[in-house]
């Protein structure tokens, strides 16, 4: 096959998601409804949080920082995506991928580990109260935000670099709705088994070790509330670890399935709907799941909506 360097290789071609013509619109309208949503509505969560001072604990620190990485994750991929689905283009410049595969690694490196301090957060308040005040400070919070943007900003850096040695086929189509990694190494006429060896390493690193954090950190939670002798603990448990869980499991089973162990057998279709419900779906149920269940931040919302209200009279 004619190798083509990857300094002449000007652009991909995204194959995008596999709709027939006819139901591009349909797609392109639902997508469309649930990326404004996803915005909107994680927004909508740093908003009442950073004006509502009965929500400036380690919890809702944490949350706002998912928030706001959520929305970055979704709008990394989704308006490319409707950009091509609209335009009927498939084109992505050589540049534009490059910068797409590293913000897509860095914001979800900072959303695994953000899910992990929140799981953290939670299992200190519920099973070590008397010495949650004490440990989760401002200090330590901060801290730990500027340790997890390092860390996934070398984890992006490292793939980044790594992939502009390489070299591509004549062959550059993406069979995907975005730069994705493992497909443009899968192109690469290069040797790639350092790249495989990092981003399993990597994977292993900022993946695998915070979600075993985190079935940890709900396990406890779990166990300590069952604890209490009464049904009430046990709706409370299922409550407190439940929606979590469900979330947690959507998002780290599609992206271990996806990178960390594939299937060979796998078809381009069940990939790529994979890779929307980590990349689409968890960024929009994420403000529900943990923010339009919670007691505090209706709260929060009525008094936002109740001093709108006063303001416009």
């Amino acid at each position: 096959m004619k190798r083509e360097n990857q300094s002449r290789m000007s652009e991909f071609l995204l194959l995008g998601l596999p709709i027939w013509p006819e139901h591009q619109g349909v797609f392109f309208a639902l997508f469309l409804d649930m990326h404004l949503t996803t915005v909107l509505g994680n927004l909508l969560i740093v908003l009442l949080i950073r004006l509502d001072a009965r929500l400036h604990t380690p919890m809702y620190f944490f949350l706002s920082h998912l928030a706001l990485t959520d929305v970055s994750f979704s709008s990394v991929t989704v308006p490319k995506m409707l950009i091509n689905m609209q335009t009927q283009g498939q084109s992505i410049p050589y540049a534009g991928c490059i910068t797409q595969i590293y913000f897509f690694l860095f914001f979800t490196g900072l959303d695994d580990f953000l899910l992990t301090s929140m799981a953290y957060d939670q299992y200190m308040a519920i099973c070590h109260p008397l010495h949650y005040s004490t440990i989760m400070g401002q200090g330590l919070c901060t801290l730990l935000i500027t340790v997890y943007w390092i860390l996934s900003c070398a984890n992006a850096l490292c793939h980044t670099l790594l992939l502009t040695r390489l070299s591509f086929c004549a062959d550059h189509t993406i069979p995907h709705f975005f730069c994705d990694l493992g497909a443009l190494l899968k192109l690469s006429c290069s040797d790639t088994s350092l790249n495989e060896l990092v981003t399993f390493t990597a994977g292993v690193t900022v993946i695998v070790l915070p979600l075993v954090c985190i079935l940890i950190s709900y396990g406890r939670i779990g166990a300590t509330i069952l604890k209490v002798p009464s049904s009430k603990g046990i709706c409370k448990a299922l409550s407190t670890c439940g929606s979590h869980l469900s979330v947690v499991s959507l998002y780290y089973g599609t992206i271990i399935g996806l990178y960390i162990f594939p299937s060979s057998s796998a078809s381009r279709d069940k990939i790529t709907i994979a890779s929307v419900m980590y990349t689409v779906v968890t960024p929009l149920l994420n403000p529900f799941v943990y923010s339009l269940r919670n007691r505090d931040m209706k709260g929060a919302l009525e008094r936002l909506l109740n001093r709108a209200k006063v303001l416009s009279q």
